[in-house]
């Protein structure tokens, strides 16, 4: 007869060998997902890079197109392809400051001015950029600002003689101009009311002369006042005039039906 015994849990009993390959199999595994996640985030970061470098290329090629349409004069062309290019690399000064040399070119000087502006504030290291920020200025009338600008531009590159010579004492004489004009339009100025002064007369009027007319005067009117005068047509269609005094009216004949004053 076969004896009964007490049968163990499957698996309460696994040998040393078959758990230490259990556990290298899980380890792998974890590796392989550890693996799996960084070449994911490797694989998005390159695809990031790759991207940068294919609008960086794009907006060179834009660059170059826009110049070589500048330089042949068609400007609004150049500004489209600049625009392109801004879209895809919105920090690039260099593009603003091409941009604001093609306004000044189209006299375009408000967005001039604001193109140079953004320009400085991506690079504000660029002499370049600083010169033509003054030029557009300049084209305003801001001549103080210009000038500063210029100097500005000479500190970064205190070499360039084209900013030295031409630019800055250009801007310079204009400011002696300006502030000579607008001290002779003062003093034109200030003589114009001298001469409104100058031609109205200080009556004295209780001078001797003075009374003397008005008194004249008063003496005619009282003189006229005195005496009145009517016109008279009798009717036959004879017209007279007769003067009446106040202290001996006139009386009409009956045969005068008509009287005008």
């Amino acid at each position: 007869m076969a004896s009964f015994g007490w049968k163990r849990k499957i698996g309460e009993k696994v040998s040393k060998a078959t758990s230490q390959q259990f556990e290298a199999e899980a380890a792998d595994d974890k590796d392989l997902g550890d693996d799996e996640d960084a070449n994911w985030l490797l694989a998005a970061k390159r695809r990031k890079e790759i991207l940068l470098e294919d609008c960086v290329r794009k907006s060179k090629e834009l660059k170059d197109e826009g110049a070589n349409l500048a330089e042949n004069m068609r400007y609004r062309e150049a500004l489209v392809k600049w625009d392109e290019a801004l879209q895809l690399t919105p920090e690039d000064a260099t593009l603003y400051e091409m941009k604001s040399q093609v306004l000044m070119s189209l006299h375009e000087m408000f967005p001039a001015v604001h193109a140079a502006e953004m320009a400085v504030q991506r690079n504000p290291r660029s002499w370049d950029a600083w010169q033509t920020l003054g030029r557009a200025q300049l084209g305003l009338g801001e001549i103080a600002l210009a000038i500063r600008s210029f100097q500005v531009s000479l500190h970064i590159f205190p070499m360039n003689p084209e900013v030295w010579k031409e630019d800055l004492s250009w801007a310079r004489k204009l400011l002696v101009q300006q502030k000579a004009t607008r001290t002779e339009s003062v003093q034109a100025l200030a003589k114009g009311e001298e001469l409104v002064q100058e031609s109205i007369p200080d009556y004295d009027f209780e001078s001797d002369e003075i009374v003397a007319v008005c008194a004249a005067i008063a003496e005619k009117e009282k003189a006229l006042s005195a005496a009145k005068t009517m016109v008279i047509v009798s009717a036959s269609g004879t017209v007279e005039t007769v003067t009446e005094q106040d202290n001996c009216p006139a009386t009409p004949d009956e045969t005068l039906f008509i009287r005008a004053r």
